[in-house]
């Protein structure tokens, strides 16, 4: 047997209470004499034996009514498989959830505040030695610790809602990581249980910990929210038509019908639509805007709809760029068709190099970077140009047909590029053309039936291993590579067969050329994310960010200012906020004064599922042994410190028999051994 307050068995001293009274009032007999008995006008007769019978069994039952009443107050119990009875204080994590869906109401009011009526009642359960941990969604680490009763409740009505979101198995992580040691270990989950908290299908719960989940009821409520965004282009022009595309979702059993939808650029608003969507379907929409203007742009969709209003909006940026630089390097016999192709527009601002001056430290602020007819390509040029790519770079790669065979094969092999076999030099027509490809996208108002196509005198085959990452563009006969393009790490590389002198063929003079390498450098944007989710993104890409001694790096928003953890990696700059986000909204990223980019947050859209668990589906989800489900609706929530972990609790069959024998004490007082009375 075991005791959950052993500390009351103290109290087992006032038997001597009783004790004492009983040696004070012992009777003695003695013989009176009297000279006229007439004077007597009642006489009663004892038994001298059988009083002090009574007596001694007054005293017991009164020694026996304290100790039971003390033992009902120690909580004897019977350990679960004969466990080895010691004495454990207890170790309390209660989990508060304060996500956007528990900002809802029921008949008791919004669900926050009923969750922390609820997590008060549990404390109130426990002794004042026990130990609690507070952890809400938001995972603070000042609350990755146990407080006293009095500092819990004290850090319970500083919990507000949040936009951070967890699930049901990475709380339980938590939890686990803070209830260790030889302590009675308790874990107490409050919530909704939106169907979005369980996304695996067995929960992963260690058997030393009793767990409880306390279920609050909510209305089931209709909901239209805005699920994402993207953009069609990653390349921003001034001035130059933009379309955005708006997925939107209806999470109710109605249909929603004309749905105003509108979206705004550095608050200006810039289009306008209504959008129908069938119960329960999700639907895309296309908004077109120009008139941008060079430099950072913040963006915002926004919809009317009631009563959830939390992911009614979002946010969203992205950068115009003033001009679009572009890389030429050419080898000592090309022909230089690139510098009059991207001369002619003024949004391109092109640099020119020859083979021999090669700058590779700039290599991050260009575009696209193009290779027209190196001689003597080297290893180290193709590691350099191999991190340009993998950190979202374009490159055009048009060999020089003389080059030495084993040098290029070396070169191709460092930017995984298949490797050249033999120098073709019977003349030929490319004879297939992708137009679905998105870089003829709009380039052809109406295809032709015999379409033109390049001629090409020389041309080099190729040993293609793996063709998992590669997509043909123009093709020769015998399905040939042509002109390809590869994927390597967030960018691509183009390989021709050919070179651009005008001897080797047509290509560089062909009219496909023009638009080939225009739609290929206006696919060369940033393709990094137009947003953020709090509590699920952590890293933010930038391009390469140079920072001087003594200098450091500032993300600042209204009435908030960090400095991330900031790591360099193949060109990039990965900027790490951890969990410092917590707010939706637009985030500058400084150095000193300098605006480098502006990064938009915004809630977790799960939240915006309105649907819920029931206590069947739980049960039917978890099925642990050491687990107990309530509805807090319906159910008694039996929380007494201790219960959900012992075998057979005794305080009850004590406090019983204290009762007894107190009835006892009373019945023997009134009726043992009534006198008899004689006149």
């Amino acid at each position: 047997m075991n005791f959950l307050y052993p500390g009351f068995l103290f109290a087992l001293l006032s038997v001597a209470i009783p004790i004492i009274i009983h040696l004070f009032n012992f009777r003695k007999f003695k013989k009176v004499y009297f000279s006229n008995v007439q004077l007597l006008k009642e006489l009663e007769q004892q038994n001298s034996s059988r009083e002090k019978l009574k007596n001694l069994l007054i005293l017991l039952s009164r020694i026996l009514a304290i100790i039971f009443l003390v033992l009902a107050f120690a909580q004897p119990y019977i350990p679960l498989n004969k466990q080895k009875t010691t004495i454990l204080n207890n170790s309390v994590s209660i989990y508060i959830d304060n996500s956007y869906s528990m900002d809802a109401v029921n008949k008791d009011g919004s669900l926050l505040d009923e969750a922390k009526r609820n997590a008060r009642e549990l404390v109130k359960n426990f002794g004042l030695n026990d130990r609690f941990q507070l952890l809400t969604n938001d995972f603070e680490g000042k609350y990755q610790r146990l407080l006293s009763k009095e500092e819990f409740l004290k850090a319970l009505d500083d919990v507000k809602i949040s936009s951070a979101n967890k699930t049901l198995q990475q709380i339980l992580g938590r939890q686990s990581n803070i209830l260790t040691g030889s302590a009675n270990k308790y874990s107490f989950i409050i919530s909704d249980f939106q169907k979005n908290v369980f996304n695996q299908k067995k929960l992963d719960a260690k058997q030393d910990i009793q767990y409880a989940f306390l279920k609050l009821n909510a209305t089931t409520l209709p909901n239209i929210a805005i699920d994402s965004v993207w953009t069609l282009s990653p390349n921003h022009q001034p001035g130059a038509s933009e379309r955005l595309v708006v997925q939107l979702k209806n999470y109710s059993e109605e249909d929603a019908k004309n749905i105003p939808l509108k979206l705004s650029i550095n608050n200006r608003q810039k289009a306008v639509n209504a959008v129908s969507i069938l119960a329960g379907k999700t639907v895309k929409d296309t908004l077109s805007f120009s008139g941008l203007t060079a430099g950072w742009q913040k963006g915002m969709i926004t919809i009317k709809d009631f009563p959830i209003t939390f992911d009614d909006s979002l946010l969203f940026s992205f950068n115009v760029d003033e001009n679009f630089q572009v890389l030429n390097i050419n080898g000592s016999a090309s022909q230089d068709y690139i510098k009059p192709l991207f001369s002619a527009d003024k949004y391109y601002k092109l640099t020119n190099n020859v083979e021999t001056n090669i700058n590779y430290n700039n290599f991050s602020n260009y575009g696209l970077i193009v290779l027209n007819g190196l001689r003597n390509p080297s290893t180290g040029l193709a590691q350099q140009l191999k991190t340009y790519v993998n950190a979202g770079g374009i490159l055009a790669v048009f060999p020089d047909l003389d080059v030495d065979v084993k040098t290029f094969n070396t070169f191709l092999s460092g930017l995984s590029l298949p490797s050249v076999s033999t120098l073709n030099t019977t003349a030929t027509k490319v004879d297939k053309i992708d137009l679905k490809n998105p870089v003829f996208k709009s380039v052809f108002e109406e295809v032709p039936k015999n379409l033109d196509l390049p001629v090409v005198n020389r041309y080099f085959s190729f040993i293609e291993s793996n063709k998992t990452n590669k997509e043909d563009i123009l093709q020769l006969p015998g399905s040939k590579l042509f002109f390809a393009k590869y994927g390597l790490g967030q960018g691509q590389i183009y390989l021709s067969a050919t070179s651009l002198n005008q001897t080797d063929g047509n290509f560089a003079r062909h009219p496909i050329f023009v638009p080939l390498m225009y739609r290929l450098s206006l696919g060369a944007g940033s393709y990094d994310a137009l947003y953020s989710t709090i509590g699920s993104e952590n890293v933010l890409n930038s391009k390469n960010i140079t920072i001087g001694k003594n200098q450091s790096l500032k993300l600042t928003s209204n009435q908030f200012e960090s400095i991330p953890d900031v790591h360099f990696a193949e060109g990039r700059t990965l900027i790490y906020t951890a969990d410092q986000i917590k707010n939706p909204g637009f985030y500058n990223l400084k150095l000193n004064d300098s605006l480098l980019a502006v990064y938009s947050f915004n809630s977790n859209r799960s939240e915006s599922d309105m649907h819920y668990l029931s206590k069947t589906e739980l049960n039917s989800l978890i099925g642990k042994s050491n687990l107990k489900i309530y509805d807090t609706e319906k159910d008694a929530v039996k929380l007494i410190s201790g219960q959900n972990q012992i075998g057979q609790t005794l305080w009850k069959l004590c406090l019983i028999l204290s009762l007894i024998f107190i009835a006892a004490e009373i019945l023997l007082i009134r009726f043992f051994n009534n006198p008899k009375k004689t006149i």
